[in-house]
Parts: structure tokens; C-alpha cells; sequence
């Protein structure tokens, strides 16, 4: 199954939510925000939604400096 994040496709071997797909490239959840499909995804969804076939997210992941 492939998934385009970023404007980059990534193969996955099985459906996982967006939690497990987040939690897959180490990015912490309450960094980060996600749009899929054009839409954009409230966090307290991503446990149910689960990533289909040629999906499009863009996650955008907030790094704090000083």
C-alpha cells in the first residue's frame, strides 16, 4: 500500500492509524498536525483513522528552539 506524506510516496506493508504511522516516524503527537486528504485531522481522531490506499498527509511537526 502506498501513502504520499509530503509530497513523497511511502509504502506501507499494512493499514496502521495515524497514531501507529506518527509513532512509525518517531514524531511526537502533541508536536505535530496532520492533514489527510485536504482535511485536517484533530488530534483526538488520530487513534481511529486509519491510512488507506494513495492517501495524502502532510504533517507539519513544531520544533522549539531558543
Amino acid at each position: 500500500m502506498d501513502i504520499v506524506v509530503n509530497g513523497k510516496v511511502r509504502s506501507l506493508d499494512a493499514p496502521l492509524t495515524l497514531t501507529e504511522f506518527l509513532h512509525l516516524l518517531e514524531l511526537r503527537s502533541d508536536r505535530c498536525a496532520v492533514e489527510l486528504n485536504r482535511h485536517i485531522v484533530p488530534r483526538e481522531s488520530w487513534p481511529n483513522t486509519v491510512l488507506n490506499d494513495k492517501d495524502q498527509l502532510e504533517i507539519v511537526h513544531f520544533i522549539g528552539g531558543g
